[in-house]
């Protein structure tokens, strides 16, 4: 008898945790399909990837992309933080019914955005969802949909994970709050006050995470939450002192460190959509949260973590804030 090739559709997959998802999952051996808006053909072969001409909103697109799909990776978000409201829920809604008519498992990364100051400071899977801010309302009601879906037929993993960071993390705190992409890191900003931790998630290791589990996603529940703790910055600072090491390895001088111009913010807000939302999350920088993995290292007996000085050099290389490696040097004749 033989053994089919397992099949995943990645809604996402040009963003940073969809397009790792992706890969990692191509490189597990899976057959990968990607949707994507814009696509000038109807589908294409990139890089061991089909490409399908696909708008998550749309959801005759989602439901025929899917089709044959053991495995739906639900990582698409509206960029910026912008139209959430409109846009959210109608995507997980277009997803958990491609999920049903295929008995396939959902996947989503999630955020501590669920989560109110009630629950703080750790955080564990069954701990209360009480959010204070209309985006923790949206998420809440998101996975309440998605675990609603399991009574039909479908199955839900969900990872939730501290502020993402990783050489392609697109939409981040780290690319467009701490550096600066594309340019030598001089300053670091620092979005939280001194003393306060805070949790951040390197993008391949949550996607090592969930492909991972989704290997036992047979012996797990039909809706399955699970935590990581990542990488933890105890006071605030250590994310920018690695930062500066790593600057400092590469012959630059060590960025100063400045504190994030949240006043700035808040007088943009009105006039940027995007601002405001960032502002409505501030909360977060306020306050230490902590996720307790203990539900994951049971499961997986421990959570995939790369160092952080090398987590750090692979997201300042991919930002482009490094210098560019020395051409090898090419023998004459």
């Amino acid at each position: 008898m033989t053994q089919t090739t397992p099949l995943a559709l990645v809604l996402g997959a040009t963003g940073g945790i969809g397009g790792e998802m992706a890969r990692q999952l191509r490189d597990a051996g899976w057959q990968v399909r990607a949707l994507k808006r814009g696509l000038a053909p109807p589908s294409e072969q990139r890089e061991g990837i089909t490409w399908l001409r696909g708008d998550a909103m749309n959801r005759a697109d989602v439901l025929q992309a899917a089709r044959g799909c053991a495995v739906i990776v639900h990582a698409v978000n509206p960029p910026g933080y912008r139209r959430w409201a409109e846009l959210v829920l109608p995507m997980i809604d277009n997803t958990i019914a491609a999920a049903i008519a295929e008995r396939a498992t959902v996947v989503l990364p999630g955020t501590v955005y669920n989560h109110g100051p009630d629950a703080f400071p750790l955080l564990r899977e069954d701990s209360p969802q009480r959010p204070l801010t209309r985006k923790g309302a949206i998420r809440v009601e998101l996975e309440r949909r998605l675990q609603a879906g399991t009574a039909q037929g479908a199955r839900a993993i969900v990872v939730r994970a501290g502020d993402f960071f990783g050489p392609q993390a697109g939409n981040s705190w780290f690319a467009q709050g701490l550096v600066k992409p594309g340019r030598p890191v001089t300053t670091v900003r620092l979005p939280g006050a001194r003393g306060v931790g805070h949790q951040w998630s390197y993008l391949p290791d949550v996607a090592r995470t969930m492909v991972e589990l989704l290997a036992r996603r047979e012996r797990l529940a039909p809706f399955a939450a699970f935590h990581m703790a990542g990488h933890w910055d105890a006071d605030g600072t250590q994310m920018a002192a690695a930062i500066g090491r790593i600057v400092e390895r590469h012959g630059g001088a060590r960025p100063t460190q400045r504190a994030f111009a949240w006043w700035l913010v808040r007088l943009a807000a009105p006039f940027v959509a995007t601002l405001r939302e960032l502002l409505e999350m501030r909360y977060l920088w306020r306050t230490p949260v902590r996720m307790d993995n203990t539900r994951l290292i049971a499961t997986l007996g421990r959570e995939p973590h790369t160092p952080l000085d090398e987590a750090i050099e692979a997201t300042l290389r991919g930002l482009g804030c490094l210098p560019a490696p020395a051409a090898a040097l090419v023998p004459t004749v």
